[in-house]
């Protein structure tokens, strides 16, 4: 096979890899650490990715280099291959989703035993609520789900200010939600940020 053809065939494979995930460019950029032009590059043919590149592709995607860089009559991941992947990600989800009503379970648990004291503090609530997203997101980090990362994160600061509003002693500080604003910037930019593409590099250093 030339290396026009390979660049072709390679391109065609990340394609249907990519789209079969329900990944973006800017996704697959963001998990390689390249940005998302340079994935339009290699989609497009115009350049292929290297050794190592491919062999991160090939974990992300649960396939084998050698895959990648043959053609196919029509794509689709070996039955065994995707009923693994398909097992992992259910308990993956099983596991996230049970750790997080667990924490509300045991907010709704003070609340009412607090209720029974006659005490009604509805606030159990407020404070359950990061402590539930915090769960949520080192669940997602263990178990490389972080497509919506960055939401989460971005949720998960906003559940702390909101906790605080409410908390916090005296006439209600609206004014934290002023430095929610630029936390929230910060949070999509820091989780935004990508590799320098190697030709940069090579510009760089000459």
């Amino acid at each position: 096979m030339e290396l026009a053809d390979l660049k072709l065939v390679t391109a065609s494979n990340i394609i249907k890899l990519r789209t079969n995930a329900g990944m973006t460019q800017a996704e697959l950029g963001a998990a390689l650490n390249y940005s998302d032009k340079t994935i339009s590059k290699w989609e497009r043919g115009e350049a292929i990715p290297d050794a190592f590149v491919l062999t991160q592709m090939s974990e992300i995607f649960g396939v084998s280099v050698d895959s990648i860089l043959s053609t196919h009559d029509e794509w689709e991941a070996p039955p065994e291959q995707q009923s693994v992947k398909e097992e992992k990600t259910y308990k993956a989800y099983m596991i996230m989703a049970i750790s997080v009503l667990g924490v509300w379970t045991l907010a709704l648990t003070v609340f009412v035993s607090l209720w029974l004291n006659d005490i009604i503090w509805w606030k159990t609530f407020i404070v359950a609520l990061p402590v539930a997203v915090l769960t949520h997101l080192v669940l997602s980090c263990v178990f490389g789900k972080r497509k919506y990362l960055q939401y989460i994160i971005a949720f998960f600061v906003l559940s702390i200010f909101l906790m605080l509003y409410f908390l916090l002693p005296g006439e209600t500080p609206w004014q934290l939600f002023l430095i929610a604003i630029p936390a929230e910037v910060i949070v999509f930019l820091s989780c935004n940020i990508t590799k320098m593409p190697e030709f940069l590099k090579k510009i760089r250093k000459k």
